[in-house]
């Protein structure tokens, strides 16, 4: 199946478009395909692009001039991100890195633009997409501030859940603990640690490479 294909059955917004708008799309979408911990994109670099994930798991970080890093979310199948700086036109403030062999959607800034005035569905997709990514960030700032590592991995699941930016993705995500523990900052053994007490509590249950949600409300409540 073709990129849009594939991204037309993660991302419900796609689906309300027009004839002539699935034609364009379909015409410009460009794929890459991004070996684990390969770049997606750089900090620094122009937006040209709006970029969805197909397959895999993103990851979006900074790293200080000192060396220092801090990852701010993860992006998983269905996922869009860039809008910021698209409408902006701002060079990309973030690395987005491949935590595992990935699948990505390119989208051109001019198509992206004529989304915008063309497609009432797009837009609105636009600001649930933006008013979204605002409360995550927000929890992002409580989580590193005031709570502990089980909450922090439970916050962590809770994100990559979450409906609205990731509608195809369902109550089971296949990631590893070692994933979990580049989006948390924590070591695997402590994110072990954690998803059992989050299964001790029924929020969710530890598959073999996965997880699968049992209370989304329970991991975004959780606080250890």
């Amino acid at each position: 199946m073709s990129a849009f294909d594939d991204l037309l059955g993660l991302s419900p917004w796609m689906r309300q478009l027009d004839a002539a708008q699935h034609e364009r799309m379909r015409q410009d979408l460009v794929e890459r395909r991004v070996d684990c911990g390969g770049f997606v994109c750089r900090k620094g670099e122009p937006v040209d692009h709006w970029i969805g994930v197909i397959e895999g798991l993103v990851k979006i970080s900074s790293v200080s001039a000192r060396g220092k890093a801090v990852t701010f979310t993860g992006i998983a199948p269905g996922g869009w991100f860039g809008e910021g700086s698209m409408l902006k036109d701002e060079p990309r403030r973030y690395d987005a890195v491949a935590l595992r062999e990935s699948r990505i959607a390119c989208l051109p800034r001019a198509t992206f633009q004529w989304l915008l005035d063309t497609s009432i569905a797009f837009n609105r997709y636009l600001l649930i997409q933006l008013n979204e990514r605002l409360g995550q960030f927000i929890g992002t700032v409580e989580i590193d501030r005031l709570l502990g590592p089980d909450a922090r991995v439970a916050r962590c699941l809770a994100q990559l859940f979450n409906p609205l930016l990731y509608p195809g993705l369902g109550r089971k995500l296949e990631i590893s603990q070692g994933e979990i523990g580049y989006l948390t900052g924590l070591s695997r053994q402590r994110v072990n640690q954690a998803l059992r007490r989050l299964e001790s509590s029924e929020l969710l249950k530890v598959d073999y490479g996965g997880v699968t949600v049992l209370s989304l409300d329970g991991l975004r409540e959780f606080e250890g």
